[in-house]
This record gives C-alpha cells, sequence and structure tokens, in this order.
C-alpha cells in the first residue's frame, strides 16, 4: 500500500536521522544555520530596523524582493520565530504592497534597502509564499489585530491572485482556463518552479472557500504541468516554460539554470506532504542519476547537454534541492546526496542569500522539520 503524506498522516520522515546523523547534530545545525543566516554580521541577509520591522537583502542584487521576504517569513514560522516573521511581514506591507492602480493588492517584486520600489510589478511566487506562511502562521500562533490578522492578510492575497481583473484593473496571476501560474500577471507563460500544488491543497482546505475548486484544480494542473515539464531522462526542467511544459527561450532562459533548481525542492516537499503523485519517485530517481557523476555544475539544456558556465553558480542551492527531492523516494543515489549535503558549508559570497536559502529550507524538510501548522 502507498504510503500517505504528512498531511494524512502527522509523519514527517527524518532522512537524515535514518542516514545516521544523530537528532542532536541535526538540531545544532538547524540552530547554527538559523543563526548564521539571520544573526551572524559577517553571513546575515536579516536586517532589523528601528520601526520593529526588518528586511532581507538579496545580497548578490543588493536589494530586497517578494521571494526573500516571503522565504524569511516561511523559515520564521517553521521554527517558530513570531518576533522575526512579525518585522518581515510590517516592513513588507509598508514598503511592498500596492494600494492602488491595476496591482492594487499585489507587492512589489523589488525594492531598494530603504523601501523604495524598483519595480511597480508582482512576482506570483513571493504571493504564494507569503499567504502559505500567513496561514501557518494563523495556524500556529493565531490571528492578531490588523495586518497580524493573518488569516485574513492570507485570504486577501489569495482572492486578488486569482479574480484580478474582474472588478477592478489589472490581471490575475493565475490562468483561469488552465489552472496554471504566470510567470507574471501580464504573460502567458510560466515558471516550473513557482509550481507547489502541495501550497494549492492548503489554500483549498484554509483559503476562501468559494475558490476551493479553483485550488484543488490548480494542484492537479500543477502535478501535471511538472510532468510535462521535466525531462523524461535527466528530470531537468527549464527556468521559464511555455503552458505545454516546453522550454521557452524568448527571454534566454529556455535551459536548466538558476529558478529551475527549486523545482527539486518543491517535488521532495509535495510527495513528503502529500505523495499524491507516484511520477515524483522517478523524477527523483532521474534527477540524482542525471548528477551523481557530475563534479562540476554548469548550465544544462534540458536533455542534458552541458551549456556555457555562467560567472557565478548557485551551486549549493542546485546541491540542496537534489538532496531535498530524496523525499519523493530513496533510490541507489540517495545516500550520497544526503553526505553531500550533509557536509556543504553555507556559502559567504554575495551570492549567497539564493543558495543558503535554499539550504536552509532544504535541512528544514530532510529533518522533518518542514511541516503543515
Amino acid at each position: 500500500m502507498e504510503e500517505k503524506g504528512a498531511f494524512y498522516s502527522g509523519d514527517y520522515q527524518n532522512l537524515l536521522k535514518q542516514y545516521g546523523y544523530s537528532e542532536k547534530e541535526i538540531e545544532v545545525k538547524i540552530n547554527k544555520t538559523w543563526d548564521s543566516l539571520f544573526f551572524a554580521d559577517d553571513l546575515k541577509f536579516y536586517h532589523q530596523t528601528d520601526e520593529n520591522m526588518a528586511y532581507i537583502t538579496d545580497t548578490g542584487n543588493n536589494d530586497v524582493r517578494t521571494e526573500g521576504m516571503s522565504y524569511g517569513m516561511m523559515a520564521a514560522v517553521q521554527l517558530d520565530k513570531k518576533e522575526v516573521f512579525d518585522r518581515l511581514w510590517r516592513w513588507t506591507k509598508k514598503y511592498m504592497y500596492q494600494t492602488a492602480g491595476k496591482y492594487k493588492g499585489y507587492f512589489a517584486w523589488s525594492c531598494d534597502l530603504k523601501g523604495n520600489k524598483n519595480s511597480q510589478g508582482p512576482a506570483p511566487d513571493g504571493e504564494e509564499y507569503f499567504a502559505m506562511a500567513l496561514l501557518f502562521a494563523s495556524r500556529r500562533w493565531g490571528d492578531g489585530k490588523g495586518d497580524l490578522n493573518y488569516s485574513k492578510q492570507a485570504k486577501e492575497i489569495l482572492h486578488e491572485v486569482i479574480h484580478k481583473g474582474e472588478n477592478s484593473p489589472g490581471d490575475p496571476m493565475w490562468n483561469s482556463d488552465n489552472y496554471l501560474i504566470k510567470f507574471i500577471p501580464e504573460v502567458e507563460f510560466s515558471d516550473p518552479s513557482y509550481h507547489l500544488p502541495h501550497f494549492y491543497e492548503l489554500f483549498a482546505q484554509w483559503g476562501n472557500e468559494e475558490d476551493r475548486i479553483f485550488w484543488e484544480k490548480a494542484a492537479k494542473a500543477s502535478r501535471n504541468y511538472l510532468k510535462q515539464s521535466c525531462h523524461l531522462e535527466t528530470g531537468l526542467s527549464a527556468e521559464y516554460a511555455e503552458y505545454d511544459g516546453s522550454p521557452r527561450f524568448e527571454e534566454g532562459h529556455g535551459d536548466f539554470y538558476s529558478d529551475a533548481y527549486r523545482v527539486a525542492f518543491n517535488i521532495g516537499v509535495d510527495s513528503l506532504w502529500f505523495n499524491k503523485d507516484p511520477w515524483q519517485r522517478k523524477e527523483a530517481y532521474n534527477l540524482q542519476k542525471f548528477f551523481f557523476d557530475k563534479d562540476e555544475y554548469t548550465k544544462y539544456s534540458i536533455d542534458g547537454k552541458e551549456l556555457e558556465k555562467p560567472d557565478y553558480l548557485h551551486y549549493l542551492g542546485l546541491k540542496a534541492a537534489n538532496a531535498a527531492v530524496s523525499l519523493a523516494g530513496k533510490n541507489k543515489f540517495t545516500e550520497k546526496y544526503i553526505k553531500d549535503f550533509w557536509e556543504a558549508e553555507l556559502r559567504r559570497d554575495e551570492r549567497r542569500y539564493y543558495d543558503n536559502f535554499l539550504y536552509l529550507f532544504a535541512l528544514l524538510a530532510l529533518s522533518g522539520n518542514f511541516k503543515i501548522y
């Protein structure tokens, strides 16, 4: 009989423990990683302000992004860090939230470190992470007042992302015909790494009642889309892809790189939480087989051809995601990925933001601490 996901069973497998690491070692590593990324002067990307707020810097681009703010909130709720969560959310609402115009109800995807908007438009991966983190906060800590009424804030976001344009200017973040998330609201193509069917399952449970069927269909559509997007043999997917899953090259993001690394992590967590798609086990095998004998990571076409090596690589992010996909199914390659992940060091250079977040998320997921609340 197929095992049920943690949503049904309450069992969050601890793969790190299964492969020989003690609970004490794991606890120490989690605490050290959190402290390093949020509070160590030489490594942190989290910065508190005098107004009981805080922001997270994309250290490679010297800006504040909805991606990073929502990731920080998710990490905080997973680790029961309410003060950090609330500081990040206050900054987000004050500086990134749009109160008027065609983006009303969305969040500007990039601001400078003082809160001035670098771009008016949103990036949908931020909105979906904000909504999920807020729902978890509501269930873990209870709703507060005003902006700290977490469930109310989450439901407002979830309404906007699919109903924008019906009675107000602007475009929704999901295509209402195929239930797929867009790269940005104005376009009709997607980003495979934005697809979080495990979030959509929970939006259907805890979001706006009138949208329950939509989110159920979105979860099903996203799982199917990931099958179409991931290569049958290599398991690789493109950064941007058409609605049929084929790579989209027009903007120069039709190969496996950067954004696409997150797909493996997302598949691992979807399997951990819901385990509804047997294909995910095969996908984990394909990815881990492909990278097993690769000593150096480069840029690849989705069929596995080596492309030019960029000036910088998110090597740690890729290593973390490829370990996390083990949650979809262990195989003969898995032990190497777990060991390599455990022994990896946090990045300390200017590109540390993206990689170290994926490392932290993978550490939580592989230890049974990336949970549904």
